[in-house]
């Protein structure tokens, strides 16, 4: 994930942007749903999509009453066309165990 600064209301902020060694070392890319966040922007998830990453939704909780911004992610997700089959928390069980164990493996062989 590519970032930089930027200044938003006086106030420090992050910009970030997808990048291809994202794909490369096969690692999710958050989309934050905290309402007060929202990114990764939505206007760049067709370009990690092409790269070919995988994306995961964060509520980005701080107490269980903010487990319900999690649908402020999904509706970034869906806005930027972001597949279901493309969000590793919204997979079945066996594909998200399946990922994983691809991922252990390409630990271990870089290892």
């Amino acid at each position: 994930m590519k970032k930089s600064s930027v200044s938003h209301r006086g106030e420090p902020a992050i910009k970030q942007s997808p990048s291809p060694d994202s794909a490369k070392h096969d690692v999710a890319v958050e989309v934050n749903a905290h309402p007060w966040r929202l990114d990764l922007d939505w206007r760049w998830h067709q370009a990690a999509l092409e790269y070919g990453c995988m994306m995961s939704i964060n509520p980005d909780a701080r107490s269980i009453a903010e487990l319900d911004h999690m649908h402020w992610g999904v509706e970034m997700a869906r806005k930027g066309g972001v597949p279901a089959d493309r969000v590793l928390n919204a997979m079945p069980l066996s594909d998200i165990t399946r990922y994983l164990r691809r991922r252990r493996r390409s630990f271990a062989r870089a290892a």
